[in-house]
């Protein structure tokens, strides 16, 4: 189970409003002074993702939530999106070098362009397929950290 940190921003019945902030993964290493895409990365703002989840408990406004998602959620996706588009690129370059034998075309030229056409093909299907597991996938509320602490400066 994959976990992460939400923040209430509001309770209905039933429903509870979150928010989570998205992280990157730079300025977590050494390197992170000297590297480029760190630079990058800090030149863009943090973004929150706001979605409701089902609770039949109540929470104020404010309460830091742990969220899980069961990680066979995102292992499927990753696959639909990497691996299906490799599968289709070497299948359809075989296709394309057969068909270039048969036709007798040039079986390389033959070959590349089914092996794009196999690999955009497939991408798009796996980007379909993982768009709709991700939406079905429902994050499950595993506890209720309570208020977040604030830093109180004195003057």
């Amino acid at each position: 189970m994959m976990e992460e940190l939400a923040r209430v921003v509001e309770h209905q019945s039933g429903w509870v409003m979150v928010e989570v902030e998205l992280k990157s993964a730079c300025n977590h290493c050494s390197s992170s002074e000297s590297c480029g895409t760190s630079a990058v990365a800090k030149a863009f703002s943090v973004k929150t993702q706001r979605f409701a989840i089902a609770s039949d408990k109540s929470y104020q406004q404010g309460d830091m939530l742990k969220l899980g998602l069961p990680e066979s959620v995102i292992i499927k996706a990753a696959a639909l999106v990497y691996l299906l588009p490799l599968l289709g690129l070497f299948t359809f370059a075989a296709l394309g070098h057969l068909l270039g034998l048969g036709l007798a075309l040039d079986t390389n030229n033959c070959a590349m362009l089914m092996a794009l056409i196999g690999g955009a093909l497939s991408w798009r299907i796996g980007k379909y397929f993982a768009h709709r597991i991700e939406a079905d996938a429902q994050p499950v509320i595993i506890s209720n950290l309570g208020q977040q602490v604030g830093l109180f400066r004195q003057v």
